[in-house]
């Protein structure tokens, strides 16, 4: 097949989150077809081009686009057809780029990585006679729904208000449009469907590399707990802050010497002073390599109230040998036995016991990690899930 990306952002092999699926999507299926990628990049990406240009048949960068005259965004949010939400990653740098792709090779199907970018697909006529596939790692208007509910009348929840404007509708006429929408978990179907019932909707799998997530025993274990994510997406930046202001101090009460490391892209602002205020709390940055955070910390929390898709973060503490505690939502697409694989806990109180728990009992760390990494292993390989996806593309192409 000739097979089309488009990504929102530079799926690199040094990025963490959602684009690392793109990464090896497009690195997989480059053995057996020819891809080719066409991306936002953002200034301190360029440097990564290459270790991903490297499997495409064709590369494209395209700058990000700057939304940022306040007269322009107030007259688009009452006037524009589009939600401002989509006009945020709006470019006609990108749609004259993806013209002049189409029209100077061929391409059986063109995949739009988050649904940020599918908007370029929608009712695009440069695209007559491709076919067209929208991959949803998160519906935003179900995730902006989402953190109305839980965050109200904090500045993050009316934002989400805000955003909500003109977004069903142009959301799921876009999805309607395409002739495949792919999603991360039967859950985010699920909703989907809920709302469209005639979406053509696949579910494909996140993944994680089983091989090069795996423990060393280079580092030593410390009384520690981690989180893993890109800070900007805000479901990672409220996690943290939700984590430390109900479920820390508990485990604090119980295990004075306990850590937190908070690890990943670009804390925001808060965050910091999270790590200003109180010395249990790192803070790290971006790290060249998170494995040595894995290897030190006992326990991996994933306390995620918002925000949809599938956690990739959750694939690669399991393929770690990790024991996991978790919410609900950030165990979707796990299908997992709380008290076998990971504990899945919503209360912060007994959140903060499972951590407190596993902090002090080895036995039960190692029964959890082992159980774990086996999931990952046998469920979640990325052969494992490029593998879906070629099926479903030869589906697309087809016309089965």
């Amino acid at each position: 097949m000739e097979i089309l990306f488009i990504c929102k952002t530079l799926p690199h092999e040094k990025v963490i989150g959602g684009p690392i699926i793109i990464y090896n999507r497009v690195r997989i299926l480059s053995q057996r077809h020819n891809v080719s990628l066409l991306s936002f990049v953002s200034p301190d990406e360029w440097d990564h081009v290459e270790t991903v240009a490297r499997y495409c048949r064709d590369f494209r960068g395209v700058p990000m686009p700057v939304y940022r005259n306040p007269f322009r965004k107030a007259w688009d949010f009452f006037f524009s057809p589009i939600p401002i939400y989509f006009l945020n990653n709006y470019s006609p740098d990108m749609y004259a780029t993806l013209r002049d792709m189409v029209g100077s090779a061929h391409y059986d199907v063109v995949v739009s990585e988050y649904s940020m970018v599918a908007q370029y697909l929608f009712r695009n006529p440069d695209l007559e006679g491709i076919k067209r596939v929208m991959s949803v790692h998160e519906c935003y208007y179900l995730a902006r729904r989402k953190a109305w509910r839980v965050q109200r009348f904090s500045r993050e929840g009316l934002s989400a208000l805000v955003n909500m404007k003109g977004l069903k509708k142009f959301e799921f006429d876009m999805y309607a449009d395409a002739d495949r929408v792919l999603v991360l978990t039967p859950q985010g179907k699920q909703e989907l469907l809920d709302i469209r019932p005639d979406l053509n909707i696949s579910v494909v799998p996140h993944g994680v590399d089983v091989e090069h997530f795996c423990a060393s025993g280079e580092c030593a274990k410390e009384r520690a707990v981690m989180f893993l994510g890109n800070y900007p997406h805000d479901p990672n930046r409220d996690a943290v802050v939700w984590f430390h202001a109900n479920v820390w101090p508990q485990v604090r009460d119980r295990v004075p010497e306990a850590l937190f490391y908070v690890v990943g892209k670009d804390p925001t602002p808060d965050l910091l002073d999270i790590a200003r205020r109180d010395p249990s709390v790192i803070v790290t940055g971006t790290v060249e390599d998170v494995r040595p955070y894995f290897e030190r910390s006992k326990v991996f929390v994933n306390p995620v109230r918002i925000g949809g898709g599938f956690r990739g973060k959750i694939l690669e503490a399991m393929s770690m040998g990790l024991p996991i505690v978790t919410t609900s939502l950030g165990a979707e697409g796990v299908d997992a036995e709380s008290g076998r694989e990971m504990i899945i806990a919503d209360d912060p109180v007994k959140f903060a016991d499972a951590v407190v728990r596993l902090l002090d009992d080895e036995g039960m760390c190692e029964l959890l990690g082992e159980r774990a990494r086996e999931m990952a292993v046998e469920c979640f390989s990325w052969e494992k899930g490029v593998e879906e996806l070629e099926k479903v593309l030869f589906e697309v192409v087809e016309g089965s």
